[in-house]
């Protein structure tokens, strides 16, 4: 399936939505669901942000792409496939009313869906449809291992060559180079070294020296898609008990890996982490830090938590990140329909254990 095919077959499902709600028209504003909507599109320019610089609009017989005159050009040029069914809609930049006004005469005043709703005749997107996304397509799968595959890359390349006289903010600057180096948008950069490291579960990079280990972590956005991994480095030779650590936190994570079945619910998984921290020695790490959940166009769709019923499905991005003080395990993986787990963010270059009938990275020593 190319991006064209993919993208009418989301119009249709978008269709299908506005038949179903009597909606006038689907506006969606977010860099997520503007990157599903075009097939891997960006209206990013401000990285943090959450919006972006254009948005789509869909009624039943048109379907827009929103924008103002500084921005028409690239996006036409760049991020819309030739022969694109999106029409480009430009307004001046200045001129917000312009927009609002097209929205109104398109959709005859009519509600509209939005996955961010601003105005008063604008409703919230359906769950249907919020499911419906978080489902990939193979195209989408696709590119999906292509990013993992970059990420990957990234890490085992700036771990590889990382110091221990390196201050947390280098180790994250060179994770952010790797990742802008392979086109990928550093969405999360977080690095730690060894004295903050077993302190915080999200330690913002300082200045301080690495020392003996470190700890990087990546959420890498390519396509709109969105990658999660953690890695450690060890500066000299592991001691028994670094080892131990590691070989825990991995057979914890191995628990939930096993219950992630196709229309499991995610509290069910969280509970059994939960009875897996106990059976380890660590009974408030639950508490201590959430575990993760399903991933794809945001970093986590929904996070697992003991009252998130929500069930897994086939072709679903899973991305479970237990932790203890000083060890952690991330890696972003697809659910495929016969349960397998494919692990989208490994590289075999990088240290790695069975654990649990899976390849599992550990900490690369580099004594």
């Amino acid at each position: 399936m190319n991006r064209l095919e993919e993208i009418s077959e989301k119009l249709a499902v978008l269709r299908h939505t506005l038949q179903q709600t009597d909606a006038a028209g689907i506006r969606l504003r977010g860099t997520d669901w503007f990157a599903w909507a075009t097939a891997g599109g960006s209206n990013t320019v401000l990285l943090a942000a959450e919006t972006g610089v254009a948005e789509v609009l869909v009624t039943p017989t048109n379907a827009w792409v929103l924008t103002d005159e500084i921005e028409a050009q690239r996006l036409k040029d760049e991020e819309l496939p030739e022969g694109s069914p999106y029409q480009l809609q430009v307004n001046p930049w200045a001129e917000d009313s312009a927009r609002e006004a097209f929205v109104r005469e398109a959709t005859g005043g009519g509600q509209v869906l939005s996955d961010k709703p601003k105005q008063s005749s604008e409703a919230a997107l359906p769950a249907s449809l919020i499911h419906h996304r978080r489902v990939m397509l193979p195209s989408e799968l696709d590119r999906y291992r292509q990013v993992g595959r970059l990420a990957s890359e990234a890490m085992t390349e700036v771990l590889t060559r990382a110091q221990p006289t390196w201050t947390e903010d280098q180790l994250a600057g060179a994770g952010a180079e790797a990742m802008w180096s392979r086109g990928l948008h550093p969405v999360l950069t977080l690095a730690a070294g060894d004295r903050r490291l077993p302190l915080y579960r999200h330690p913002l990079p300082s200045g301080e020296t690495l020392g003996r280990q470190a700890m990087l972590v990546f959420c890498a956005r390519g396509h709109g898609l969105i990658v999660s991994l953690t890695r450690f480095v060890f500066f000299e030779k592991l001691s028994e008990a670094d080892r131990q650590r590691h070989r825990t936190i991995a057979e914890i994570e191995a628990v939930a890996l096993a219950h992630s079945q196709v229309d499991a619910p995610l509290n069910e998984i969280h509970q059994t982490l939960a009875t897996a921290y106990e059976q380890h020695g660590f009974p408030n790490a639950i508490r201590e830090h959430h575990q993760g959940g399903t991933a794809g166009y945001g970093a986590r769709e929904v996070i697992a938590t003991a009252e998130t019923g929500d069930r897994l499905a086939a072709a679903m991005i899973l991305a479970w990140n237990p932790s203890i003080p000083g060890a952690k395990v991330e890696d972003t993986f697809v659910l495929h329909a016969d349960n397998r787990l494919e692990n989208l963010s490994f590289d075999p270059q990088f240290p790695h254990q069975e654990i649990a009938g899976r390849l599992r990275s550990m900490p690369l020593e580099r004594a």
